[in-house]
């Protein structure tokens, strides 16, 4: 007699959702068990859905956020302290370029964020263009608590708010909630939790009202401008203006605007 089969394990669930709706696509962290912490896995997925949406002209906007109890709750700790050596400069090379590639995207990014956004997942909210919170929302970059300084989530942070309240926030590794981030200026909003996946919606849908190459455009020299001197930047910037009026968006716009009717966009 042989042995019944086992019966076969079910699938492991996608480390990594996506939704697109009204020319916005929807992009969620699903290690809900894990709290999202960043894994290779899940970093990987990431980056390979905003690679797909880096190129995708239907879409306008992306919500960032995460399933379960916990927007996100930083990187792997588990997966980071079994690792050595090369893997562990691995971790934080593909960090790296996740945060780049949010930042180079020519779509802006909106952190939807509940519960806890921690350590490298502060970082992702620092990062993104725009935020909305939850008013239950905690922020932290902890890491001097167990002895590992948030060097990296650093970058995003002191970019993101004034240095003292980026200092305050790395030095002691305290938690501040969704008031105190607005009042910094790590988000743009908070709302009632019941409210932030509409908030986030709506944003974003104004955001895809405008035309997309003009978004674009806009997106990319305010990141490269923020590093520039002053004359270095207003030079920069004069140069993307008058390459920005040979647009056909720039002739309809104006046309519209000395017209007095709404601008019909093309793209």
């Amino acid at each position: 007699m042989t042995a019944a089969a086992l019966p076969a394990a079910p699938p492991e669930p996608p480390l990594l959702l996506r939704e697109d709706r009204d020319g916005v696509a929807v992009l969620t962290l699903n290690r809900a068990g894990a709290r999202n912490a960043l894994s290779m896995g899940l970093m990987a997925a990431l980056q390979g859905e905003l690679d797909a949406v880096a190129g995708d002209a239907r879409v306008r906007a992306v919500i960032l956020r995460g399933a379960g109890p916990a927007f996100c709750a930083g990187h792997d700790l588990r997966e980071m302290r079994a690792a050595h050596g090369e893997a562990v400069e691995a971790v934080f090379r593909a960090c790296s370029r996740l945060m780049i590639a949010i930042t180079r995207l020519p779509q802006p990014v909106i952190a939807a964020v509940h519960g806890t956004a921690t350590a490298a997942g502060c970082q992702l909210v620092a990062t993104c263009d725009l935020a909305v919170a939850a008013e239950d929302a905690r922020f932290a970059t902890p890491g001097v608590q167990i002895g590992l300084f948030c060097s990296t989530p650093m970058v995003a942070l002191s970019r993101a708010v004034p240095r003292k309240a980026a200092l305050e926030m790395l030095l002691l590794g305290e938690p501040i909630d969704a008031g105190e981030a607005r009042r910094i200026g790590l988000v743009n909003r908070v709302v009632p939790a019941a409210e932030l996946e509409e908030a986030a919606h709506a944003l974003a849908r104004r955001i895809a009202e405008k035309p997309r190459r003009v978004v674009a455009v806009g997106k990319e020299a305010f990141w490269r401008q923020g590093g520039l001197g002053l004359e270095e930047a207003y030079a920069y910037t004069a140069g993307v203006m008058a390459r920005n009026m040979t647009m056909d968006e720039a002739a309809e716009g104006i046309d519209a605007f000395l017209q007095k009717r709404s601008p019909r966009w093309n793209t």
